[in-house]
């Protein structure tokens, strides 16, 4: 999501310092988490009340004598958080976080509406896997379904198209499946 997850406008001001209305309204953060620790940082957070989510995928893996579906964290090493910045050290102390992802020393918020449909994709059950993060592509538009309006690089498969979302702020990229027909082509950035 080349620009969908990057740090958005209206949340820093000219001196790139947050907008003092991120310490009044709960916003989402990434948590940057130690290596495999995503669920049991889900767990606390849990535990303390506080509103996360941790996009998981399903994948089969084989083993000696059997196969095995695992759930997989969608982007490892984050869970995301929302909370009043004010409110950061609810996440902080928590084991296994070592700290919200920021810039210049200050925790930037995703941008709530292209994370948001990211989050009712998955939830709908549409399929998303982890992708080498991409910057460079063929950049197009989603004119139609839950990822309307969200960028992303078309990636061909043999039976249809797929297209790569990179969350920049977290240097991180996932691939979905759409259909041709949802994906505005002169939209190329």
């Amino acid at each position: 999501m080349a620009e969908q997850l990057a740090v958005s406008p209206h949340v820093r001001t000219l001196h790139g310092t947050p907008d003092p209305a991120t310490y009044i309204q709960a916003c989402w953060y990434a948590a940057h988490t130690s290596a495999n620790h995503e669920r049991k940082v889900a767990d606390h957070l849990e535990s303390r009340g506080v509103e996360h989510f941790l996009p998981q995928y399903e994948s089969v893996r084989k083993w000696k004598d059997r196969k095995v579906l695992l759930h997989l964290p969608l982007f490892p090493g984050y869970v995301f958080v929302r909370l009043l910045l004010r409110d950061r050290l609810q996440v902080l102390q928590v084991p296994g976080v070592a700290c919200l992802v920021s810039f210049g020393g200050r925790p930037v918020p995703m941008p709530e509406d292209e994370f948001l449909k990211l989050r009712r994709f998955l939830a709908e059950g549409f399929r998303a896997e982890p992708h080498p993060y991409l910057r460079i592509g063929r950049r197009v538009r989603i004119k139609s379904g839950p990822l309307a309006g969200l960028e992303g690089i078309v990636a061909r498969k043999k039976r249809g198209e797929r297209l790569v979302l990179s969350v920049d702020l977290l240097m991180r990229s996932i691939i979905v499946d759409v259909d041709m027909a949802d994906i505005d082509w002169s939209a190329v950035l």
